[in-house]
């Protein structure tokens, strides 16, 4: 069983190492960088969250939020100001870490979720269509046939393997297979070669030469701190989605404090910054992926196409890893949440479209921030219109009030106009046996109310509170008896 396992995660880390490679590539050049920058960030990043990250199976590697982050910082002023920004912007991600905060990830609501798990889907897709272009100009004639017919070639054989045999993952057999048909009979297609020339030599150690000042931390701080939201976000995102996949449980503060560490050894020794890519992660999963070894065998065979295979790295004709990250992006986007479209509340289908549309037009941690407020503020609206009283005169001609639900400030409006203090006897009860004090604003709340009854020449007892607000309120000044 041990060999078996040892075998799928072998195999497994060699098909997503076939899938980062273009895309690493791609990225550097997004970002007007060497492409060696993006292989060796892959290498780096990848092999140590393999290692020593809190999620096996999960991979981590130059990813494209990232370097659309720190296009204008490299335009501005060079690659050396980059260097710089992914080693700040790991030590942040490291603190983030030891400060235990991978556990606000909980806080990001499922319908973000899925819209951040569609979103990427559709960005994966999108992506795969400059492949389609011979500089500025879209294939035509036989070109495109051509392209097309490989694309569908290799999607079929993905799709149609697993019916025959899983004893191999299906995506590395498409790969080959298509890279070999191509070679053997001469197909004219573009390869992986005329994107960018891959042959290199081990990254070299070498601290990023800038002025080490204030200057300089002014304009690569920024730049840092985003990097690392953007980098922390999809990371635990990705994490999360990996979990349900693998029905496993990983540790988002280690992954935090490894992933950082990873930046700022790439930064340290030429490489682009990098977080957890969703896409080589599905496919490390599907093709068989769950433990470390599948991660490091990726990273290691990065560095491997680099140093020794890049001739034959490059032979590999593009359509065929299209086709991949056109299953990819099919098997990431969560189609359940379309079937569901009618059967959730309408607040959460905003949710999943709105993150859905901004991931797609603007960056993840812009969707996923827009997201979190969407579901608060229903989550807040909901609960504002839970609070209701019950009221009844008592046999000594008091009256007391029974309230129930959630005071804070999105509530205490409703909460103050439940009480009618004009026409309230002179003795009033308020009952907070089923009431929660959540904030400032609700002892304020409590507060006015008490004035309004004390202007009125009435007294209100409030009872029945808890030991938490008992002491929110002696510490405001609010007596409660």
């Amino acid at each position: 069983m041990q060999v078996k396992r040892l075998r799928a995660d072998v195999l497994a880390g060699l098909t997503t190492s076939f899938a980062l490679v273009p895309e690493c590539i791609a990225f550097a050049l997004v970002a007007h960088l060497n492409p060696l920058m993006g292989l060796y960030g892959a290498f780096i990043i990848c092999t140590l969250t393999a290692l020593f990250g809190g999620r096996p199976g999960m991979v981590s590697g130059a990813a494209g939020s990232m370097a659309v982050v720190i296009v204008a910082l490299v335009v501005q002023h060079g690659v050396q100001y980059l260097l710089a920004t992914v080693l700040l912007g790991g030590l942040l991600m490291v603190a983030f870490g030891l400060l235990r905060l991978g556990k606000l990830v909980r806080m990001v609501p499922h319908s973000v979720m899925l819209g951040f798990v569609n979103g990427l889907a559709i960005i994966i897709a999108l992506a795969q269509l400059e492949h389609f272009k011979d500089g500025e100009a879209w294939l035509s004639g036989n070109a495109l046939y051509l392209m097309l017919g490989l694309v569908a070639l290799t999607m079929a054989i993905v799709y149609l393997l697993p019916r025959l045999t899983r004893s191999v993952p299906p995506a590395l057999v498409a790969i080959l297979g298509v890279g070999l048909a191509v070679y053997l009979l001469g197909l004219p297609t573009r390869t992986l070669g005329d994107m960018a020339h891959i042959a290199g030599g081990l990254p070299a150690f070498a601290l990023p030469d800038i002025p080490w000042n204030l200057d300089t931390l002014r304009i690569i701080a920024p730049y840092a701190v985003l990097m690392a939201l953007v980098g922390l976000l999809e990371t635990l995102l990705t994490l999360n989605l990996t979990d349900e996949i693998t029905e496993s449980r990983g540790y988002p503060d280690r992954e935090c404090v490894t992933l950082g560490a990873a930046n700022m050894v790439s930064g340290v020794f030429g490489g682009m910054g990098g977080c957890a890519m969703i896409g080589q992660t599905v496919i490390n999963l599907s093709s068989g992926g769950r433990g470390r070894l599948s991660g490091v065998v990726a990273g290691v065979m990065i560095l491997l196409f680099v140093l020794f295979l890049s001739p034959l790295i490059e032979r590999i004709p593009l359509a065929a890893l299209v086709g991949v990250m056109f299953v990819v992006s099919q098997q990431t986007f969560a189609w359940a949440s379309l079937r569901v479209l009618n059967k959730v509340p309408r607040n959460d289908v905003l949710v999943i479209i709105a993150v859905t549309t901004i991931t797609v037009f603007t960056d993840l941690a812009t969707a996923v921030l827009c997201g979190i407020v969407i579901a608060a503020l229903n989550f807040a609206w909901q609960h504002a219109r839970e609070l209701y009283a019950e009221s009844h005169l008592q046999a000594d001609g008091s009256k007391l009030y029974s309230l129930h639900g959630t005071l804070f400030f999105a509530s205490t409006t409703a909460f103050l106009n439940l009480f009618d203090t004009a026409n309230d006897p002179d003795r009033v009860t308020l009952d907070c046996r089923h009431l929660s004090f959540v904030d400032y604003s609700a002892i304020a709340a409590l507060k006015t109310l008490r004035e309004r009854y004390s202007k009125a020449g009435k007294h209100l007892r409030v009872l029945h509170l808890s030991e938490r607000c008992k002491q929110l309120l002696k510490r405001s000044g609010v007596q409660h008896d």
